[in-house]
């Protein structure tokens, strides 16, 4: 598990501050090359994002999945399905395995097929359930 302090852009160089951190998870069944789904776990939203994303923390794309709709995106990751949550996010899986995740606003994360297959096993293992 990692943590990530975020501070808001406006807050420039000052250091009086809110920062606010969330702790990102990944399947165990990822390996060590920083190429994986990654969630944290919030009081009313799950977040996904891609670890390969290399450019500024604050400008990473992140998808926000509500509470109540984060089963159905484990199961649409379980089956390894293409499928629609709601109005919220489409998840595209291709026949070679890989994964795109897109939300209503445009947002979108691809992941390859180990990616999607490690998250698909840890899905399996309830390592991604709510708490």
């Amino acid at each position: 598990m990692s943590t990530t302090w975020f501070k808001p852009p406006f807050s420039q160089d000052s250091t009086t501050c809110v920062e606010v951190s969330l702790d990102w998870t990944k399947s165990t069944f990822s390996g060590g090359e920083k190429t994986c789904v990654e969630i944290a776990h919030r009081a009313d939203s799950v977040l996904m994002r891609d670890s390969k994303y290399t450019g500024p923390a604050v400008d990473q794309p992140i998808i926000s999945v509500a509470a109540e709709e984060w089963s159905a995106v484990l199961e649409l990751a379980l089956d390894r399905s293409s499928g629609s949550v709601r109005d919220a996010l489409t998840i595209t899986v291709h026949p070679d395995g890989s994964a795109v995740v897109r939300d209503n606003r445009g947002i979108m994360l691809s992941y390859n097929t180990d990616e999607w297959d490690a998250f698909a096993k840890g899905v399996a293992d309830n390592q991604f359930d709510r708490p």
